[in-house]
Formats: structure tokens, sequence, C-alpha cells
């Protein structure tokens, strides 16, 4: 299994970007397809003090290539839009194997 891992630092406008986030942005990308399993956990704190990031959005996929293939759908070609254009100043993606 693999995951596609979002990263975003503090939004500005913390309630504008959860609303677009929530009503908005997470609905497409449930949009995926092969998509497992999508996991989203917003920071409260850390041992330093303030988090680094905002929201952490961890998405589920059986293998590399379904989650390529999801990406290049008109899905996920969607999902990247609107969150280039809410988030594109703010997020950070990243792709790891799943463990376990």
């Amino acid at each position: 299994m693999v995951k596609l891992v979002a990263l975003y630092k503090k939004p500005t406008d913390v309630d504008a970007f959860d609303k677009h986030y929530t009503e908005i942005h997470t609905p497409l990308a449930q949009k995926l397809p092969g998509l497992r399993k999508l996991e989203v956990s917003r920071f409260t704190g850390s041992p330093g003090g303030e988090p680094k990031f905002y929201l952490m959005a961890e998405m589920y996929f059986d293998d590399k290539g379904a989650m390529f293939s999801a990406l290049g759908s008109d899905e996920g070609k969607a999902a990247a839009k609107d969150v280039m254009g809410f988030a594109g100043d703010i997020i950070h993606m990243m792709f790891a194997d799943v463990e376990g």
C-alpha cells in the first residue's frame, strides 16, 4: 500500500480555508479512482510549541500504479486544479510506502 501525503502550512484565513477544504476539496479528493482511504488530521500542537503545519491529508492506494493512475484521471486533475487555486502556496506533497 502507498499513500499520498499533503501537508498544509497554516493559512492566512483559517475559516475560509476550512470551509473550502471541507465543502469543495474533500469531496473532489474522495472521487479519486482507486482511493482506499482518506484521512485528514488538523494539528493542535507540537513538543516544540507551534506546529509547522496546520493540516495533513493522507490518501491511501493499493500501489504506486493505482495512485499515479488516480492522479492522472479527470478526477485527479480536478482535485489538483482546485488545490493549486486555494492552497498552492501552502501545500507540500509527498508519496510514501506504508509499512505494516
